[in-house]
């Protein structure tokens, strides 16, 4: 389940038609430069410090963004990476959609040592939970158990956290 707060479009147009009027024009500018620079950026260091510093999301430590990650572009303080977690190459983390009708927002939460493969996107008002794997090219459209290994589009659930423990003893 998605956890997201909708508003609706004032207007005639589409909602992303009056985008300016939810997030100012100069932060729009700031998170662009700001999350151009990270994508490119090979020093974990200064990515990690870059979106806590100026783009206020909370990351953990040892959290390690591949290149190309690209965090939500409007509301980035929306995003929560916990500890020693890998975010993997050319990865989108959303927390707003902009709908004919409407928009919304959702804070994605992404615990600790957490693995999510390259190239997966992640929608807005999602958890993923401490330990979890999401398999490469995967769409997250809904909440990962802690400890699941998770894939796909639509995303489902490979393996659970007991299953995976099980095969990693030898067990299965």
């Amino acid at each position: 389940m998605r956890r997201l707060e909708h508003y609706p479009s004032k207007g005639k147009a589409n909602s992303l038609w009056y985008m300016y009027k939810t997030v100012s024009f100069w932060k729009l500018v700031k998170v662009f430069i700001v999350v151009q620079l990270a994508r490119i950026t090979p020093f974990f260091t200064w990515k990690n410090w870059m979106y806590r510093t100026f783009l206020k999301m909370k990351v953990g430590e040892q959290t390690s963004f591949a290149l190309m990650v690209m965090p939500d572009s409007m509301f980035p303080e929306r995003i929560t990476v916990g500890s020693n977690t890998i975010i993997g190459f050319n990865t989108t983390i959303l927390a707003h959609e902009y709908l004919i009708d409407e928009y919304r927002l959702g804070d994605v939460v992404i615990g600790d040592n957490v693995m999510i493969g390259a190239n997966s996107t992640i929608l807005p008002g999602v958890v993923i939970g401490d330990g979890a794997v999401v398999s490469a090219m995967t769409l997250v459209h809904k909440d990962v158990p802690p400890g699941a290994f998770v894939g796909g589009n639509p995303m489902q659930i490979i393996q659970t956290k007991e299953q995976r423990e099980r095969k990693q003893n030898g067990e299965e």
